[in-house]
């Protein structure tokens, strides 16, 4: 049988989703909960490999399982074998042809920022800081002219490992609610740090250290040198993945919101 389930999980002390040799890993543990319920080693998929210090509230998997089980045991079994800071929200039985990162037509990110002159301490590890005096309207503006179909080569990791630079943004919202400002940007799929890139580039614009046009030379250029700096892990969450309707999976987003 296949399986999909969403995962919640607090990224500040894991070096990533991918398993690695070194380091705690959201899969390595989800695997190890997973496969204690199954009572056989289990590997798990994900929609997107987030990096160390990034959150999700709607990360989507799917793993394979020749042991029968409620699907409320599943449930129930997965989260009492994980640790505090990831859990499991819905799981459910989906066809074989599912498949969590090759089926998925969108994803959505939620990055927040707290603008603000003082640091955050409660919230530190869940917000990107920046102490300028942020221009949200700026920042709005120059997000729009990410919209569509491009070669996004400025605003990927040069270790990123897609065959192409080439996504659609189908959406890039920047809302402001006191001192927190939120980055909402939906594309049918990202590249390594392109979102952190992107807030990256729009808080030099809203801090007026560019203009608002700079993000169109940015995305011309195809340099990774010319977008500047990544914006901090801490504020980027994986908040939801949509699938074509023939899989009947949850569509719920959960949007961490700290106002």
């Amino acid at each position: 049988m296949r399986f999909a389930a969403s995962v919640e999980y607090d990224g500040s002390d894991f070096v990533g989703w991918q398993r690695q040799s070194a380091g705690r890993t959201v899969q390595a543990c989800v695997e190890t909960a997973i496969s204690k319920v199954a009572d056989h080693p289990v590997k798990v998929v994900c929609a997107g490999r987030t990096d160390t210090g990034v959150h999700a509230t709607g990360q989507v998997i799917h793993f394979n399982t020749s042991a029968e089980r409620p699907t409320s045991n599943w449930l129930r079994g997965a989260n009492a074998n994980l640790p505090d800071d990831i859990s499991v929200q819905w799981l459910t039985g989906v066809d074989d042809g599912f498949h969590a990162r090759f089926s998925a037509t969108q994803r959505h990110y939620r990055y927040i920022i707290y603008n603000h002159t003082s640091r955050p301490a409660l919230l530190r590890n869940h917000v990107c800081w920046q102490q300028p005096e942020l221009d949200s309207e700026t920042m709005a503006w120059a997000g729009q002219q990410l919209l569509g179909t491009h070669d996004f080569t400025s605003f990927r990791a040069a270790a990123c490992q897609a065959h192409s630079p080439v996504r659609t943004i189908h959406s890039l919202e920047v809302r402001r609610s006191g001192c927190f400002i939120y980055i909402d940007v939906i594309a049918n799929a990202f590249l390594h740090h392109m979102v952190r890139c992107i807030a990256g580039v729009l808080i030099k614009t809203g801090c007026g250290d560019k203009p608002p046009a700079w993000a169109i030379e940015v995305l011309q250029a195809r340099d990774r040198r010319v977008s500047g700096f990544n914006a901090s892990p801490a504020g980027l969450y994986l908040v939801q993945v949509r699938y074509p309707d023939q899989f009947k999976v949850p569509s719920h987003t959960r949007l961490p919101v700290f106002d």
